[in-house]
Formats: structure tokens, C-alpha cells, sequence
């Protein structure tokens, strides 16, 4: 048998996937994907190699941890993210009431789970600003919470960049200032942020552009986890 790496086809996950947050634990990769009015919330896929992937779970199974009714189409579960530290899965998610008028200061929640099959804990609400949240665990162990927030006076566009506050996991709540670290690029409509660290510096993925043919990918680092964040020379 050969031990040449096979070629990946694209799409990796056929069908209804979207806003991946892909995650790695040990030798373990992981996909979760969002799942808008769909129940249960959330899917995720696993694979060892990339190439081959199978759903594993929908984590977001209970009334307890996701009440979707009333919920107007295409609400619901927004833009997921997975993490992996402490021992245990950590699962950031947002959950959209409505999508008219100022709606977007949705509410964002943490579940966690010793393994990947859960058993997931109910949610702890993290705060209602904005929505595509994610989590970052630094290297001294604190966690960071980072969304994007709107400004209302802001139009026709609000966004208004993204804002990091940390999170504390023994009170179970978000703690401490909070600090607009990136508010976009020219091309506007900054959402999405993931952070991560690499080397000494602090990158932020954001996507920008809105969701039709201007959306983007845009990069900005640091030295510093508050910023101030350096684009990428190419931008997007």
C-alpha cells in the first residue's frame, strides 16, 4: 500500500457546510460548521488526514442549550468555532433571533465537552455584541473572546471592527476592559475574527466584504494581543 499523501478534492464536506472552523487535538482534525435554523445546532466532521471526513456529532442537542423557536429563516446557528485546551473541547456559537432591521446584537454562548462526543455542558452566555464570536487561548492560559461589534450610527454599513475582552472559565463570564483591536480595512464589513499565535505574534483572520462578491479574506498581526494590528501587505 502506498504511503503517498492523497489528493485533496474540494469540497472537502459535500453539501450544506458553511463557515467552517476547522480544530486540531493531537492527531485528531475537526470541522464545525453552522447550521442556521437547523436542529440539532451545529455539525461536526472528523478526519486524520484531511481528505477523508465523517460526521461525528451535533453537539447543540438539547432544549437547554439552543431554543430556536421563533427563530426566522435563516437565523439560528451562526459561523461556529471549535477549540481545543485544558483537557477539553471548547464550542463558541451564536444564536440569531432575527435578521431585520438593528438586529445583529445577537446572543453568543460557550458549551464545552470532555471529548468530542460529548456529553456537552449547557451553555454559559458570553454577551449579545454582535455575532460570529470565536475563543483564544493564549500561552499562559487565559482565554480571549473576540467579536465583531456594530455602531448603529453608523450607515449604511455599521460594522465597527472587533472587539477583545477576556474570559474568565471559573466565573463563567467575560471579564476586564474591552478594547476595539481592528476595525477593518477599507474594504468594510470586518466580521468573522479568529485569532491565533505563532512565533511571537498575534494573527487576526477576519473576513470582510459582506457576503456577496466583494467578500474577503484579510490578515493583520501583532506583537501584542491588544494590538495595534499591521494588514497584511497584500490586504485581502
Amino acid at each position: 500500500m502506498s504511503n503517498a499523501p492523497q489528493a485533496i478534492q474540494n469540497p472537502v464536506l459535500s453539501g450544506f457546510n458553511p463557515d467552517p472552523s476547522i480544530c486540531r487535538a493531537g492527531d485528531d482534525y475537526y470541522i464545525a460548521t453552522s447550521t442556521f435554523e437547523w436542529y440539532p445546532g451545529v455539525q461536526i466532521h472528523h478526519s486524520r488526514d484531511l481528505v477523508h471526513w465523517r460526521l461525528v456529532t451535533r453537539p447543540l442537542s438539547r432544549e437547554s442549550q439552543l431554543d430556536m423557536r421563533g427563530n426566522p429563516d435563516s437565523c439560528g446557528i451562526w459561523a461556529p468555532c471549535l477549540t481545543h485546551a485544558d483537557g477539553q473541547f471548547w464550542l463558541v456559537y451564536t444564536d440569531v433571533k432575527r435578521n431585520a432591521g438593528s438586529f445583529k446584537d445577537a446572543h453568543n454562548y460557550i458549551v464545552t465537552a470532555p471529548d468530542i462526543a460529548g456529553p456537552w455542558s449547557d451553555p454559559v452566555y458570553a454577551n449579545s455584541s454582535g455575532f460570529d464570536p470565536s475563543l483564544f487561548h493564549d500561552d499562559d492560559g487565559r482565554k480571549w473572546f473576540v467579536n465583531m461589534i456594530w455602531d448603529h450610527r453608523k450607515e449604511p454599513t455599521p460594522f465597527a471592527g472587533i472587539l477583545l475582552q477576556e474570559f474568565d472559565p471559573q466565573a463563567g463570564k467575560l471579564v476586564g476592559p474591552i478594547k476595539n483591536i481592528f476595525k477593518g480595512t477599507d474594504r468594510g464589513l470586518v466580521e468573522g475574527p479568529h485569532l491565533y499565535k505563532r512565533d511571537g505574534w498575534y494573527y487576526l483572520l477576519t473576513a470582510e466584504g459582506g457576503t456577496g462578491y466583494r467578500h474577503a479574506v484579510t490578515l493583520a498581526r501583532s506583537k501584542r494581543l491588544t494590538g495595534p494590528y499591521e494588514v497584511h501587505p497584500d490586504k485581502h
